[in-house]
């Protein structure tokens, strides 16, 4: 293992308090792209980070939920920490709070188990808010969750460990298609080009696909594929910041003609290209190859 690895290698810690929202904020992260492992043993801490060093760059960033229902082992926790340090890999700790009201609320809401179960629950939250006052203190990152809802959160944790980025963190997925052979099951969007030009009709464009530059000067050819697509790219210019503000993970643009063999994909080539400046765009061609 060499410093440049270790250096490369960004590990968050995230505990805190039962109810303060740890499952919601782990899962924050799997969208930004950390590896994450839910309630992992503290002594397993510095041998998982060891491994993750050996995968050649594969794992890089990792997300670690570490607290009370560890029961016995969680007392190993500083113990781990400090293994960390000891061998000089980066880590920081992100401690999630809210108050006790909100956390009782919580708990009668969903009716989970507190893991101090054997006492009242107010004297639980009390007795973990308390155990867990030294690992709060030695935290680089604290969110308190009591006046936010779990959309508010995901900001908050995007605005943290993606600055800059949280737009082009969700995937913008255009997918051309042929109605013929049925519309994508997990579109979110979906618009039907089958009103402009057909190239199937031009014989020597027929055997040709979107991809042909002969067949994009044909559909560009026709002033009303430039108004369409004006139309369209605004459209999505305008959607996407507020699909991103509600929290999506993922959009999925369906573009879809007849056949899907030549209108789509021309025209999903182009958004994607004119896209991609703001965003991380995928483009898969479903029926591109069907005859």
């Amino acid at each position: 293992m060499t410093m440049v690895q270790k250096d490369a290698l960004q590990i968050v810690l995230i505990t805190g308090l039962s109810g303060a929202g740890k499952s919601h904020a782990i899962n924050c992260f799997e969208d930004l792209g950390f590896f994450c492992v839910d309630n992992l043993p503290p002594t397993f801490i510095l041998k998982f980070a060891e491994l993750c060093l050996q995968s050649e760059g594969k794992i890089s960033k990792i997300a670690l939920v570490c607290d009370m229902r560890g029961g016995a082992f969680f007392n190993h926790l500083f113990e781990a920490l400090h293994e960390l340090e000891e061998n000089e890999i980066n880590h920081e700790i992100l401690f999630l709070e809210a108050s006790d009201e909100v956390l009782l609320r919580r708990y009668k809401e969903t009716r989970r188990r507190h893991p101090l179960s054997d006492m009242g629950l107010l004297e639980a939250i009390q007795a973990e808010r308390l155990a867990l006052g030294e690992l709060r203190g030695k935290a680089d990152k604290i969110i308190d969750t009591s006046l936010l809802a779990p959309r508010d959160l995901k900001k908050k944790i995007f605005e943290i460990y993606e600055p800059g980025q949280r737009e082009r963190g969700m995937p913008v997925l255009l997918v051309s298609f042929g109605f013929k052979y049925g519309m994508p099951l997990d579109a979110d969007l979906v618009f039907d080009v089958r009103f402009l030009p057909n190239p199937h009709y031009v014989e020597h464009l027929r055997s040709l696909t979107g991809k042909d530059a002969r067949v994009k000067d044909y559909l560009w050819r026709w002033m009303v594929t430039h108004k369409y697509f004006q139309k369209l790219q605004d459209l999505l210019e305008f959607s996407i910041p507020y699909y991103i503000r509600e929290g999506k993970v993922q959009l999925v643009v369906s573009i879809g003609c007849t056949g899907g063999k030549h209108r789509s994909v021309a025209l999903a080539d182009e958004l994607g290209r004119v896209l991609s400046n703001r965003y991380r765009v995928h483009i898969e061609h479903r029926d591109i190859d069907k005859a």
